[in-house]
């Protein structure tokens, strides 16, 4: 029997896994008005499309707008007979893509996108609220605990587009959690554009901890992983939690951004060198074998070549298991746009990324090679021709390292298995199966 393509609603997500959680809650709902829904797919085949953007950086932006002018095309051509754009960058410039990109039915904010449910003939229906459809791996999903952020960095364009920090009730969380369980999950990674301010709009104190543990107590959850937390006010209880809780994994992704004094100031990021080592040490004196990762910032304005070298200094002396380093952008709105000149020139910015990440490369071999000869808990994720892919308690999907495993054993994708280590390259690991 034919698919009846008008009620075919084909989505394409841009960005960070935030992005990814709204758009498989959109799609939840729309489902329940009736509605078939492909994620991603490579040749869309529905009459309807979704766009859900990213508007972080000059990159992200392009990349969006880029997709949108190429479904707006083909609505143009009648090709496709609704087309909406949702998320951050129509969040950002909603007025100046309605006058440039008219050929978009509607545009929605990142907030406001089950209006599209009413575009659509349908409504929000409660009673999935907590419910998605996943468009990970069905044995792991994304989690948002919070939306906007109440740091003034100078670079960051987060708080334009998403607003003050609202953290999500405690029980809403763990009702979503036990969802996901309940459909085969195994692995659940917390995100937020700041896990560390969680629960200091509602209850005026840090209530990460808390909410760790609730969701830790949910059986089925064999592997808790925390992304995007801030060094200034990071919940230090929260290590106590990491450290004794068995299925919270020994991972924490901490932005640091720079290391020098000056560069810290001028990024307004509240925090000292000092007080970031004295931060780094606790966390690894309290959480023994964690694997720290951090994302850097280079380029930013009035960036000098001392302090760039001072950064160089700082990755060769922490050594972090997982890094990645970005560019600046210099984005309209930031308080470094109103206050600074982006005085780093595009080449000088693209070297110094390239320096750090040739620094980093040695690093992450050496770690690698520290794990060759060790039993680990390992995930699989998926097969590939030749080997399976799985993953440690120490890697996030898509952004860390991988475990290639030689198909001698035939495994089950979204299975642990204890696998021996037997080699390494730069930044991915391989080993066999202890069966």
């Amino acid at each position: 029997m034919a698919m009846n393509k008008s009620r075919l609603v084909d989505f394409i997500t841009l960005g960070c896994s935030k992005n990814l959680v709204d758009s498989e809650h959109l799609m939840r709902q729309l489902q329940a008005c009736g509605y078939v829904v492909h994620h991603d797919s490579e040749k869309p085949e529905g009459r309807i499309v979704i766009i859900n953007t990213c508007g972080f950086i000059g990159d992200a932006q392009e990349e969006s707008i880029n997709t949108i002018l190429q479904f707006a095309d083909l609505r143009k051509r009648r090709k496709i007979d609704k087309l909406f754009v949702m998320g951050c960058l129509s969040q950002r410039y909603l007025k100046e893509m309605e006058q440039e990109i008219p050929e978009v039915d509607h545009y929605y904010g990142k907030f406001d996108y089950n209006g599209i449910l009413t575009a659509l003939g349908g409504k929000f229906n409660a009673g999935f609220a907590v419910e998605r459809t996943l468009t990970t791996p069905s044995h792991y999903a994304y989690v948002k605990i919070s939306e906007g952020c109440d740091r003034t960095c100078s670079y960051c364009a987060i708080p334009i587009i998403t607003g003050k920090h609202r953290s999500r009730p405690t029980e809403e969380i763990v009702n979503e959690v036990t969802w996901l369980v309940s459909q085969g999950v195994k692995e659940i990674q917390l995100i937020a554009q700041d896990l560390s301010y969680y629960g200091y709009d509602t209850d005026h104190k840090a209530m990460l901890p808390d909410l760790v543990n609730r969701i830790a107590d949910i059986q089925g959850v064999e592997w808790l992983r925390l992304h995007y937390a801030y060094p200034a006010k990071f919940p230090i209880e929260l290590l106590a939690v990491m450290r004794e809780r068995e299925n919270v994994c020994n991972y924490l992704d901490l932005a640091l951004q720079h290391s020098s004094d000056t560069m810290l100031k001028r990024m307004r990021r509240n925090i000292t060198l000092e007080q970031t080592r004295d931060l780094l040490q606790t966390i690894r004196k309290e959480v023994p074998g964690i694997h720290l990762r951090t994302t850097l910032l280079v380029g930013h304005p009035g960036e000098t070549e001392e302090e760039f070298d001072e950064l160089k200094a700082f990755v060769t002396e922490q050594r972090f298991e997982r890094l990645g380093v970005f560019a600046y952008s210099h984005e309209t709105g930031t308080y470094a746009h109103q206050h600074y000149v982006d005085d780093v020139s595009e080449p000088v910015k693209t070297q110094r990324v390239n320096e750090i990440m040739e620094l980093q490369r040695a690093i992450s071999a050496e770690h690698n090679q520290n794990k060759v000869g060790k039993t680990l808990k390992v995930m699989i994720d998926k097969e590939e021709s030749g080997f399976y892919v799985g993953r440690t308690e120490f890697d996030s999907p898509e952004v860390d390292p991988e475990i290639l495993i030689a198909k001698t054993n035939i495994l089950s994708t979204g299975t642990f298995y204890s696998v021996k280590i037997t080699n390494f390259d730069d930044y991915d690991l391989f080993g066999e199966v202890i069966l």
